[in-house]
């Protein structure tokens, strides 16, 4: 279920930093988002991502409901999984449980704020070679409950090969062309964004040229 939800945005007017990259943020001092990264500093405050990214999208990827036993009787939540992003590098992903399902997709559109990274996009396909960040610089791969997938490079027009969960995900973070490989359970959405979210958070840890040559060689 993909629901998009474009009012969600915290304003950040009214707001009074608790944390020193918060402080910094408002100061001015603070320009980009990539600052932060380099930085390897958390980010713990949503209104951070607010003021350094404005043109933030989420979806609601999926909302299934959760049941716990007590010793009177049966405890039901609602559990949403968000994923946001700006289609140009820069995506999270959140998951949240509430009694009730408008504070769950409040909850994780903030949580997902919380888990921003910063995707490498680039040409690795020998097919290809334009040079342009229109899909990944090298293949990728990442598991998540008994999901796992496998992100590789894809020449210009070819699009996103991958399923509905997938393709939002990568959508998301700006990724054009794209082809995908999954195995597991591939119907569990939350395993399938989770692993897709950590094969790009991979790219992201990758700090050089050497870096993305060595992850290409050893995944090929």
């Amino acid at each position: 279920m993909d629901l998009e939800n474009k009012d969600n945005s915290i304003g950040s007017s009214g707001w009074e930093p608790k944390t020193k990259v918060g402080k910094l943020v408002k100061s001015g001092d603070i320009k980009s988002i990539e600052e932060i990264f380099e930085a390897g500093k958390p980010i713990k405050e949503v209104e951070i991502v607010d003021m350094l990214l404005p043109n933030m999208e989420d979806k609601v990827l999926e909302i299934c409901s959760v049941q716990r036993m007590t010793k009177n009787n049966r405890k039901q939540k609602f559990r949403v999984t968000v994923v946001v992003g700006d289609k140009n590098g820069h995506l999270g992903l959140g998951a949240a449980k509430d009694v009730e399902v408008r504070p769950a997709i409040d909850t994780s559109i903030r949580e997902a704020k919380k888990n921003m990274i910063a995707v490498k996009l680039g040409c690795g396909s020998w097919e290809c070679g334009c040079g342009t960040a229109h899909s990944l610089p090298v293949t990728m791969k990442a598991k998540c409950g008994s999901a796992e997938i496998i992100l590789k490079p894809a020449p210009k027009g070819v699009g996103i090969v991958a399923s509905k969960t997938v393709t939002t995900v990568l959508e998301l973070a700006g990724i054009k062309d794209v082809w995908t490989f999954s195995k597991g359970r591939t119907r569990d959405i939350y395993n399938m964004a989770t692993a897709t979210f950590m094969a790009l958070q991979g790219l992201a840890e990758l700090r050089n040229n050497d870096e993305l040559k060595a992850m290409d060689v050893q995944n090929k």
